[in-house]
C-alpha cells in the first residue's frame, strides 16, 4: 500500500451560504490523501499501474467548479469521484475556505470527508 498526497491545490470557487459568496466567489485550498495499491507500479514503474495525480487534480478542479452552499458538498463530490479510480482503496479530502466573510479571528476553517472502497 502507498499514500498519494496532494496538498495545497488552490481553487477559486463560488461556495458559501451567504449571497455575496455566490456572487463574488472566494479562494479555497483542497488537500487530498489517497491510499492506493502500489504493488504493481513498484514492479513496472508504469503510470497505468497507479493513480495519476494529475487526474486527481483535474477531479478537484471539476468538482469545485460546481457551486454549493456548504463546503461539505464539493468535498464529498471529490471523494466520490476519486474512490472509483483503479487502485484506490481509501480517500480523504479536505476543503479549506480562505478568508470567509465572517467577523472572527481564526487560523483555519475546513471540512474533511473520507471514503473507503467496500
Amino acid at each position: 500500500m502507498g499514500l498519494i498526497t496532494i496538498e495545497g491545490i488552490k481553487v477559486f470557487a463560488y461556495h458559501g451560504h451567504l449571497p455575496e459568496e455566490a456572487k463574488l466567489g472566494g479562494n479555497f485550498t483542497v488537500n487530498v490523501w489517497v491510499k492506493v495499491d502500489t504493488s504493481k507500479v513498484e514492479k513496472t514503474d508504469n503510470l497505468k499501474d497507479t493513480v495519476d495525480y494529475v487526474k486527481i487534480i483535474d477531479i478537484v478542479k471539476e468538482k469545485m467548479a460546481i457551486r454549493a452552499d456548504m463546503i461539505e458538498v464539493p468535498a464529498k463530490r471529490i471523494a466520490d469521484a476519486i474512490l472509483p479510480l483503479n487502485k484506490v482503496q481509501k480517500v480523504k479530502v479536505e476543503v479549506e475556505k480562505i478568508n470567509p466573510p465572517i467577523n472572527a479571528t481564526f487560523d483555519k476553517i475546513s471540512v474533511t470527508i473520507k471514503g473507503e472502497r467496500n
